[in-house]
């Protein structure tokens, strides 16, 4: 019964560890994530209560970022 516990509670932690913000991507991984999308210029990486934000230009043009904690990328408008 003992054994069994164990085993709950490591799965437990395994799992919470899963949603943990140490999983989260590293800044220079975020920016790669970033340029890899089509960015380049990428500045400004900034922790914000909506996400993470940054700036980059797109196709010449200058545009703010947000990247949520699943880390999708959305232009701000």
């Amino acid at each position: 019964m003992r054994k069994s516990t164990i085993h709950r509670a490591a799965l437990f932690v395994a799992l919470a560890a899963g949603f943990s913000p140490a999983h989260a991507l590293t800044q220079e991984e975020l920016v790669a994530k970033i340029q890899a999308a089509g960015y380049s210029q990428v500045k400004d990486v900034k922790s914000t209560a909506e996400g993470t934000t940054a700036k980059a230009v797109k196709d010449g043009k200058p545009v703010t970022l947000i990247i949520d904690s699943s880390g999708h990328i959305k232009e701000r408008n």
